[in-house]
């Protein structure tokens, strides 16, 4: 049996938005995880408590749902005008598997702040009092991604007063901006309505009405009453229905077939992370998960959205950009569900409450291009110091 003592690995564990992540500096990381690889993916996995059968992440940082088994790993950039580098890995829980596919648009939130407190960001940028812009590149989608932290005294701003809804206590508001955020053609399949032709088992009929986009992160988005569902519903009536569940996981599957990410149904498993499922109806009351009572009137329509195989708790920061580009263009399943022709800002309804995003879409030559979305969010550095690992 090895006595090896345990591996310190500098690290911050952060909240950005509803999510939760373990921060890395990329040369605070062991010399073989400083490169992709197996030997990187190793070490993430044993400081999130992955693979584990038991589904808790007891013997790791993870919190044992997708929303807070995350990891961040945070460099200079080389790019001109951009200050840092950000690579995401999302973390199964029950695999031994990290999906480096997409981004994650909560903790884009606490990258600028993380980026400003480890000197990642010019000194000459950072005001004494006002806002720090951090010009973030998005690694994983090749993506421009602004964050406006707020700064006090010299210092990141944390605390304050803006709430969102899925996190406990309020906090300083950081608006974030994704630039340019299609990857490749907005609408992979050129149609703003696609029908899946999938098992009958799954669907009546054996065919399915979908929005495929390309926006924050791949989207499936689709009719909740096409799949027998009301568009309000919380995290237990789906996450505590295996059948629904692994009906979702497959629909998922053809869907990243047909926007092409996929070449053969089986691939999805390794893919977990990308694309994204949801479902939309028009605004309806229902009842958040806090017990706070959402009235029709607050909302423009009800999103729920699925995040590695189980109903997310409030909404995936990727999936609102997907949500609000796919609210503003005419003729797609999101625009449909809402109630009244939004300009600029929707408003969407969650398990966990509303969420506010605004896009900037344009049409060209036929052909419709997402400018930029922006949405607030909030972070705040929850510890630091280091995590330790038995490799």
């Amino acid at each position: 049996m090895s006595h090896q003592p345990q591996r310190r690995i500098a690290a911050t564990y952060m909240r950005g938005g509803t999510s939760k992540g373990v921060f890395f500096k990329l040369t605070d990381l062991p010399a073989e995880a400083q490169l992709p690889g197996p030997q990187r993916d190793a070490i993430l996995l044993r400081v999130i408590g992955s693979p584990d059968p038991y589904g808790k992440h007891t013997d790791g940082m993870g919190g044992a749902t997708s929303s807070t088994s995350k990891t961040v790993i945070l460099s200079p950039s080389e790019r001109p005008e951009h200050d840092v580098d950000y690579l995401f890995g999302q973390v199964a829980i029950d695999q031994p598997v990290i999906d480096w596919s997409g981004n994650c648009g909560n903790l884009t939130a606490a990258v600028g702040a993380f980026a400003i407190e480890q000197g990642l960001v010019a000194p000459e940028r950072v005001p004494d009092n006002g806002f720090c812009t951090v010009r973030i590149w998005q690694a994983n989608i090749g993506k421009t991604i602004l964050a406006r932290v707020p700064i006090t005294d010299g210092q990141v701003q944390e605390t304050g007063d803006f709430e969102l809804d899925g996190v406990t206590f309020p906090a300083a508001e950081v608006a974030v901006t994704f630039t340019d955020p299609a990857d490749g053609a907005l609408f992979p399949t050129g149609a703003r309505v696609d029908e899946l032709e999938v098992p009958e088992s799954l669907v009546a009929g054996g065919r399915l009405s979908v929005t495929l986009i390309n926006a924050g992160i791949p989207t499936v988005f689709a009719r909740a009453e096409d799949l027998g569902y009301q568009g309000t519903e919380l995290q237990e009536a789906i996450n505590g229905d295996p059948a629904a569940l692994a009906r979702f996981e497959q629909l998922r599957a053809y869907g990243a077939l047909k926007m092409g990410l996929i070449s053969d149904l089986s691939e999805a498993a390794s893919r977990a992370h990308t694309p994204k499922i949801a479902f939309v109806t028009g605004p309806k009351a229902y009842t958040a998960s806090s017990g706070k009572a959402i009235e029709a009137s607050d909302i423009d329509l009800n999103v729920r959205a699925l995040s590695m195989g189980k109903l997310h708790h409030a909404m995936m920061g990727t999936a609102a950009v997907a949500i609000a580009v796919a609210a503003a263009i005419p003729g797609t399943l999101v625009n449909e569900a809402v109630a009244d022709e939004v300009s600029g800002q929707v408003r969407f309804g969650h398990p966990s409450g509303t969420l506010k995003v605004g896009a900037e879409v344009v049409e060209q030559d036929g052909q419709w291009q997402a400018r930029s979305v922006t949405m607030s969010r909030s972070a705040r550095v929850l510890m630091e110091g280091a995590v330790r690992i038995p490799i």
